[in-house]
């Protein structure tokens, strides 16, 4: 097997993570639940112009928290029973929710597919968030010095178990078959989807983003989708004065923190050569889960496509 550049194989199943936990973490998630029930979603449903012989394709739109508009794709399949399952699909750092086609083998399958836009990056949602300080080169650090209630990935776990609430209202899908499902910054979301809305039954993460923040700084993988924490550490803190207050703050965001609250049958993919979200810092997040799961390990790969696994999350959610 090849040398892995971050943590030894055997002691990935122990680590527990570097990022400090808030105080308060689950009383800022409790009264961020409370005030994503409080809006009124407005739900807007639009027929697309692509059409399938599986589903019929549609763009829903529903107000977030901070009263944003947020986009999701929303197929429906043609011919399945009602209530039938359900899946949510989260995309990537700065990318959309992607093409209709990709979504399709499931809407055939007989299952509602809901895929997020999330707020203020490649896709249709609305980012109306006004926060001070720092919003340059990325948006894990956006909100980092206002309260944190102003932290952009808290609306944006938001949406996803707002957008989860919404397709689990639909009197045709059965809310007690619903999944969750991503890879990257979307394996991030799935898991705190799933977190959030512990009546998810199944969630697949692949190479969770969004953990363990201070771990990734640490090790100096800061290339790519983690590069803000250094720069921000450059621009506004090159003495690291404030370096025990930033990480705290990042605490709230941080999906390892909420991974002891998921209740789903969890499939994990992890690419042992992932310089981009380091094994550890996914390790971080599954050792916290407490329901069933299962790993699977991909020690020649980085953060890449993996063979075999779209075709083994298929036959998982298919178990909803």
């Amino acid at each position: 097997m090849p040398l892995l550049f971050d943590m030894p194989l055997d002691e990935l199943p122990h680590y527990q993570g570097r990022n400090p936990k808030p105080s308060d973490f689950d009383a800022f998630w409790d009264a961020g639940l409370a005030e994503m029930r409080a809006v009124d979603p407005k739900i807007e449903i639009i027929p697309a112009d692509f059409e399938s012989a599986a589903a019929h394709c549609a763009h829903l739109f529903f107000t977030g928290v901070g009263r944003a508009r947020i986009h999701a794709k929303l197929l429906k399949p043609k011919q399945a029973p009602s209530p039938h399952p359900a899946v949510l699909m989260f995309h990537g750092y700065s990318m959309d929710s992607g093409d209709w086609y990709d979504k399709l083998g499931y809407a055939a399958q007989g299952y509602t597919v809901a895929a997020l836009d999330c707020r203020g990056q490649g896709g249709l949602s609305e980012d109306n968030g006004a926060v001070k300080g720092w919003t340059l080169r990325g948006q894990i650090v956006r909100g980092v010095e206002d309260a944190p209630e102003k932290l952009y990935f808290r609306q944006v776990f938001l949406d996803a178990a707002m957008l989860a609430r919404i397709v689990m209202a639909m009197p045709d899908v059965d809310a007690r078959r619903v999944g969750a499902m991503g890879a990257s910054q979307g394996g991030g979301l799935a898991l705190a989807c799933a977190a959030l809305v512990p009546e998810i039954q199944r969630v697949a993460t692949v190479y969770p983003f969004l953990c363990d923040y201070q771990r990734v700084w640490e090790i100096d993988q800061i290339n790519g989708a983690y590069h803000e924490l250094q720069e921000w550490f450059r621009r506004r803190d090159p003495l690291h004065q404030r370096k025990e207050a930033f990480f705290t703050q990042l605490g709230y965001i941080d999906v390892q923190h909420l991974a002891p609250r998921i209740r789903a049958h969890t499939l994990m993919a992890t690419a042992l050569q992932d310089t981009t979200c380091p094994p550890s810092t996914q390790f971080a997040a599954y050792n916290k889960i407490s329901s069933s799961k299962q790993l699977l390990l991909y020690p020649d790969f980085g953060h890449e496509g993996l063979p075999g696994l779209p075709d083994a999350i298929f036959r998982f959610m298919s178990q909803l």
